[in-house]
């Protein structure tokens, strides 16, 4: 059965993106379900994939990573409001039997993802 990871990774710094704060929605039509809220660990990832087996179904779900808390924590002055602040990467589960891990690229303006396995 697949599995639903993620991870953060701070090319700013050049680290993993440490105690970013992660909301987990499932989303139907116009309507989001939050799933999980997590923080990333000392290695940019979370501690458990966000699903796995049989909790990975087909549909659409939304990961919104608080990219601008993590680098105000930090100490990085960027200008109000914020160029890069909450990260909302919307994606599709066609397959669930497979693995999915939605990594997130980030600096306080610019940000990326891929879908990796």
């Amino acid at each position: 059965m697949g599995k639903l990871t993620t991870h953060v990774l701070d090319t700013l710094h050049g680290l993993p993106a440490q105690n970013v704060q992660i909301s987990f929605f499932s989303v139907q039509g116009d309507r989001r379900k939050l799933l999980k809220q997590l923080f990333t660990n000392g290695d940019g990832r979370c501690d458990e994939p966000l699903l796995q087996d049989g909790a990975l179904q087909v549909g659409v779900y939304e990961l919104v990573f608080h990219a601008g808390d993590y680098f105000a924590g930090m100490g990085i002055d960027v200008p109000q409001p914020r160029f890069v602040d909450k990260v909302a990467i919307r994606f599709g589960v066609a397959k669930p039997d497979e693995n999915y891990h939605v990594p997130l690229v980030v600096t306080p303006w610019a940000w990326s993802t891929y879908r990796g396995s």
